[in-house]
Formats: C-alpha cells, sequence, structure tokens
C-alpha cells in the first residue's frame, strides 16, 4: 500500500474503503499518519518511552476493533480521544496500584480530578506541538524515526527499505530524536511564557 496515489486519500475516503471491502491496510495508511503524533500524546501522559510505543500499539489495535462500531466523521479528532483515553486509563490504573501499595485512605481523588482536567487542557497544545515538530524535522530523520520507533524496523531494514547506509539511518534517528526533544521543549517553554 505504499502506492503514492493511497497518500493523497483524505481520511474520510480511506475509512470508506475500509468500511467497504473491511481490507486493514486502508486503516494501517491512515495510521501511519498520526502514528508519531501519538506516540508523542502518549509519551507526554506515560513519561516512558517504552509504555508509549506499547500503548500505539494497543491503540491500533483497539482502533481496528472499534472504528466499525463508530461513525467517524473527523477521524483525527476520535483517534486523538481514543488515545487520550487510553492513556488515562493507564495512568489511573497505575495511580489505583499505587494507592492500594500504599494503602492511603486519606487520599483525595480531587487531586486526581484536578490533575486530569489539567492533561484535557494540555491535550491541544501537545498535539500542536508535536506537529509542528515533526514537520521541522527534515524527511531523512523524520522517515527514520517513525520505522524505528513505530514500525519498530531495525537499523538494517530501514536501511534496507530507505536506501540510507547503516550509518546514515543511525545518525537521523539519533539526530532525529535529539531535534525533536529540543523542539518540543522550545514550544512548551514558548506556551509558558
Amino acid at each position: 500500500m505504499n502506492n503514492p496515489d493511497i497518500q493523497q486519500l483524505t481520511d474520510q475516503e480511506l475509512l470508506q474503503r475500509f468500511k467497504a471491502d473491511n481490507n486493514s491496510d486502508w486503516i494501517g495508511v491512515l495510521f501511519d499518519r498520526y502514528a508519531l503524533l501519538l506516540l508523542g500524546m502518549c509519551m507526554k501522559y506515560l513519561k516512558n518511552e517504552e509504555d508509549a510505543r506499547d500503548a500505539v500499539q494497543q491503540i491500533f489495535l483497539k482502533m481496528l476493533s472499534d472504528i466499525n462500531k463508530h461513525e467517524i466523521q473527523f477521524f483525527r479528532a476520535w483517534i486523538y480521544q481514543v488515545t487520550k483515553n487510553y492513556c488515562l486509563m493507564q495512568l489511573r490504573q497505575k495511580h489505583m496500584k499505587y494507592k492500594e501499595e500504599i494503602s492511603d485512605k486519606h487520599m483525595s481523588g480531587i487531586a486526581a480530578e484536578e490533575e486530569d482536567k489539567r492533561v484535557y487542557q494540555e491535550k491541544d497544545i501537545l498535539l500542536e506541538n508535536m506537529e509542528q515538530a515533526m514537520n521541522l524535522l527534515v524527511p531523512e530523520q523524520k522517515v527514520c524515526v517513525q520505522l524505528f520507533y513505530l514500525q519498530k524496523k531495525s537499523y538494517q531494514e530501514i536501511a534496507d527499505q530507505t536506501g540510507y547506509s547503516l550509518l546514515q539511518v543511525k545518525s537521523y534517528i539519533q539526530n532525529g530524536k535529539r531535534n525533536l526533544k529540543l523542539l518540543l521543549e522550545k514550544q512548551q517553554r514558548a506556551n509558558k511564557s
């Protein structure tokens, strides 16, 4: 499904094609469009790269099973909502586990609700920042970061797929990750001031 014409299809067109023939490749193309943004969103919520990558995989599976249950008008808004809900559920489960471990009966749910509200407000800023940051990466870095972190390809597989040398692939991934972090930190500082 690497046909360039497919990339020209809108989110809605891809959804309609999936609903027409149930070919999950349409959803794969759709998911790839948002996978890096979702990874950034999951990292923001879960504060851990491995947890975030696992979350993106789980969200993809959830999306495949849930997509026919919903009438989706705006895929982007829907997948962000699914991602946010998944991350908040993970945080709640961790929070509940932590509460049980320390068995603190006096801990109030109000703090958690306030935290949730703050997280909701940060969501839009985060998504905007992540999208802008990804678009500021050079194309080679963007491609290599996406293949390595989201599709879990090895350096060799990325080199084979892109035609870059192993050294270039390693460099693009390291520089892309560092640049993404720097761009997001810069945007965060700008938003706070």
